[in-house]
């Protein structure tokens, strides 16, 4: 439930109501910002309208629109992350005020004014709202000259309902006008109320502190409703994983974008601050850019751009070679391993701070038209200093196949950056052997799992299955990727490599590849509850061999 407001209705004159709103006062007595917010008014209907006598449409602009206001427009700068405009000269009765085309793209707030502006805005705008209620010329002919009364058919039209002009017409005249008025205030008082609550729910706090905080992050906040425009009212879905759907939409500039909708009862917030915090201080090749984000009441949403040929996943398994011919050539998944890699290590230490990832397998890698790769979803990622060897983390956190032992359990050393590193090495394992590495199709009566295969098979020369191997040059790569991935799952963090010098092993020559030690733990078969970006139906022992995603 919402907490007490204090709307207050102070007088009612005429065709005019005005509401006094105290938290509005104490806004503008200590100047803080959130004294320019919108205040929402009735729509206009075929019986009338309503609309704010002294008002001023005012733009909240994000400082990374870098926005070009009209000569006349003045403007405050001292919110965080944004600047509003204004111009005195719009103080218009009643409305509507045309928008600049260099504001369209911020958010308008149309509040009430004081009969007297200054140039201090709070100065010029009052808690004092006079809302008046303008029948329309239909209405106003029905009722004064024809002595009839204002309706709406079914379908919502106008009609002039015979009457005659005695005291009882006149008395019920008043009597409807009284109902209007009533009516036209509670909707109003509910609307704020509703708008506040909206906003003020406890997630939503901690997350506006958290933007407020980030205020300087470049990039877009969208309303709900331009995100339904934007997606054709999720009209195209690409996807769904366990924190929500994505679909495909078109910004109004031609561009293509890919927008993420958190589910309501799934995502706390931390998914959302995650990839804002996350993607929004990066600027890299191979990582995905984050365009924009939504947050209206419980809708939450982020658009990131659209990459062509959607996640490596489709491309390195076996069961979809079946459906099509997808399986890339060496060369191909040679460089999306390099450029994978070289992605982390832009996490792990080109950044001011180092970004842990702790999802890295081929559904979270996508590929643009020319199949470079892209590390997205950064929903379980971890934000700590460059100096911290190791993280805290509350449980464990990933997806099946794919968790480091030491996330999963402590006893096998600290979270670090080398967590990502073994992820990132069971993803490879994955391009190279075609598999995925708590599905394969070894002998089910035999201990075997899939890190002893890859190993068996490259120490005794034998084929891992790739079709596209031409020549020796192709062989070569394969090699060198199996042998970096098999340093990459090795049990002790402390054996495996850092990202930097897997990017330096990748870029080397293969015959200075030492073989790492066989593996002899692989990640636990089961998903985290709570924590994984997939949720697994059926929770087994790594030999049932099975994962079903939804």
């Amino acid at each position: 439930m919402p907490s007490k407001q204090s709307l207050i209705v102070t007088y009612v004159e005429g065709n005019t109501i005005t509401v006094s709103d105290e938290t509005q006062q104490k806004y503008l007595l200590s100047k803080k910002c959130q004294a320019f917010h919108n205040y929402p008014v009735p729509p206009t209907t075929p019986l009338g309208s309503f609309y704010i006598k002294f008002n001023i449409t005012m733009f909240k602009c994000n400082r990374s629109l870098k926005v070009t206001p009209p000569k006349s427009f003045q403007n405050y700068a001292n919110c965080s992350g944004y600047d509003i405009y204004y111009d005195l000269q719009n103080i218009v009765r009643p409305p509507p005020f045309k928008v600049p085309n260099s504001l369209a793209q911020c958010t308008q707030c149309q509040a009430a004014v004081r009969d007297m502006p200054n140039d201090d805005p709070f100065e010029f705008l009052s808690p004092q709202i006079s809302i008046v209620v303008q029948l329309s010329d239909d209405c106003n002919q029905c009722l004064h000259h024809q002595g009839g009364r204002c309706r709406l058919d079914i379908q919502g039209k106008f009609h002039c309902a015979e009457g005659n002009r005695g005291w009882f017409v006149k008395m019920l005249i008043l009597g409807v006008g009284v109902l209007v008025v009533t009516a036209a205030i509670l909707l109003i008082v509910v609307k704020i109320y509703y708008t506040r609550w909206r906003t003020r729910n406890p997630t939503n706090l901690v997350i506006e502190v958290f933007l407020k905080k980030h205020g300087h992050l470049q990039t877009k906040r969208y309303c709900y409703s331009e995100i339904k425009k934007v997606t054709d009212s999720f009209k195209h879905k690409l996807g769904q994983g366990g924190f929500g759907s994505v679909y495909k939409g078109r910004l109004h500039d031609g561009r293509y974008v890919a927008v993420k909708i958190l589910n309501e009862l799934k995502d706390s917030g931390e998914e959302f601050m995650n990839e804002v915090a996350s993607i929004c201080g990066t600027s890299h090749v191979n990582i995905v850019t984050l365009l924009g984000f939504c947050l209206e009441g419980s809708k939450r949403a982020l658009v990131y751009e659209f990459m062509q040929n959607g996640s490596l996943e489709k491309y390195i398994f076996e069961e979809n070679d079946q459906i099509l011919d997808l399986q890339l050539d060496c060369q191909t998944l040679y460089y999306i391993a390099i450029g994978v890699a070289r992605g982390l290590e832009y996490l792990h230490k080109g950044c001011n701070t180092r970004i842990l990832h702790f999802d890295i397998k081929p559904h979270n890698i996508l590929l643009d038209e020319n199949f470079n790769p892209r590390i997205s979803d950064f929903g379980l990622a971890k934000i700590c200093t460059r100096k911290e060897s190791m993280v805290s983390i509350f449980g464990a956190r990933g997806t099946a196949g794919y968790i480091a032992p030491e996330v999963f359990s402590r006893n096998f050393g600290a979270v670090s950056h080398k967590s990502d590193v073994y992820s990132y090495g069971m993803m490879v394992m994955e391009m190279v052997g075609r598999r995925k590495n708590i599905n394969t199709e070894v002998d089910r009566s035999s201990e075997i799992y899939f890190p002893h295969w890859i190993y068996n098979r490259l120490d005794s020369n034998q084929d891992l299955g790739l079709r596209n191997v031409r020549n020796e040059i192709d062989d070569e790569k394969v090699r060198k990727m199996t042998i970096v991935a098999l340093w990459c799952i090795q049990t002790n963090p402390s054996t495996r490599p850092d990202i930097s010098k897997v990017v330096e092993m990748l870029e080397g020559r293969v015959e200075l590849l030492q073989m790492p030690p066989k593996p002899f733990l692989s990640s636990p078969a089961i998903s985290p509850p709570h924590f994984s970006s997939e949720t697994l139906e059926s929770q087994k022992m790594l030999d049932a061999e099975q994962r079903e995603h939804y």
